[in-house]
């Protein structure tokens, strides 16, 4: 094909992708009353805030977002941390059992999400976490698919550098953390946002482990506006809104090292 027509499948796709987009920032922006007209209108004939001034007045939609970030920074966190650990051990350690380890850590990914529902309620509440944000985060400390995107990442860097490192008396942590870490931003703005997304768009396990409204994420947050027999639908975009702008800016400040990372790791 030529480039032109490469630009217009291209920006046809987009298009594709970033109308749903679109058709909820201009309801968030819509009059309540101009929403239920006749005909399906693609620019409003008048914007308003009401939409946004009403949510944060009826709900305390700045504590859930605190909570959303919170919650969502801490996981990521630690789950980047346990990850880039696990991976490093599997990918370069030498010890009995490794493959098997491995194997066995990649075979979770085929267990459904709700079949461990139970258990991991379970567990939660012998731990004393139930109703805590410890509670959502734990759960999601480290996750398969993580582990293996680091495993396979760190299977390209050249055993002879961390050997020469080993020559010259360096330990298995200061490697780590001096020459593997360096090498790996690709690799972390990958697991830092892949992390970060599921954390934030998480709506089942919060809803089950949290009690208290005050330390609801905005995900779950979102069913307030949802009613038996309507629904705020201009309040609801709007709140939808708010919950996509950080990852919209998150994935725009790390898109550079988020497809070199996936493209290092062999996920084409």
């Amino acid at each position: 094909m030529s480039r032109w027509t490469r630009f217009v499948v291209v920006a046809g796709v987009c298009a594709i992708m970033l109308f749903p987009l679109y058709c909820m920032l201009v309801v968030a922006f819509t009059p309540r009353d101009a929403l239920f007209d006749a005909g399906a209108q693609l620019w409003p004939d008048a914007f308003t805030t009401d939409n946004f001034t009403s949510l944060f007045a009826r709900f305390p939609v700045g504590t859930w977002f605190v909570n959303s970030v919170m919650v969502a920074a801490v996981t990521t966190a630690i789950s980047v941390t346990v990850n880039l650990l696990a991976g490093y051990a599997l990918a370069k350690l030498r010890f009995l059992g490794r493959d098997a380890v491995f194997v066995l850590i990649i075979s979770t990914m085929m267990i459904p999400a709700q079949a461990i529902m139970f258990p991991q309620f379970r567990t939660v509440i012998d731990l004393g976490l139930f109703g805590t944000f410890w509670a959502v985060i734990l759960p999601s400390a480290a996750t398969a698919f993580g582990i293996f995107l680091a495993r396979q990442f760190l299977l390209a860097i050249p055993d002879e550098l961390l050997e020469a490192a080993t020559i010259d008396g360096a330990g298995q942590l200061r490697i780590f953390l001096r020459i593997v870490l360096p090498l790996c931003k690709p690799l972390i703005a990958v697991l830092v946002l892949l992390a970060f997304m599921a954390q934030w768009n998480d709506f089942l396990w919060p809803l089950i482990a949290l009690k208290d409204p005050a330390l609801y994420t905005l995900p779950v947050s979102l069913r307030f506006l949802q009613g038996q027999y309507d629904a705020d639908y201009g309040g609801l975009m709007a709140a939808a809104l708010l919950t996509c702008l950080p990852l919209v800016v998150l994935f725009l400040f790390l898109q550079r090292y988020f497809v070199q990372g996936m493209a290092r790791t062999g996920i084409k």
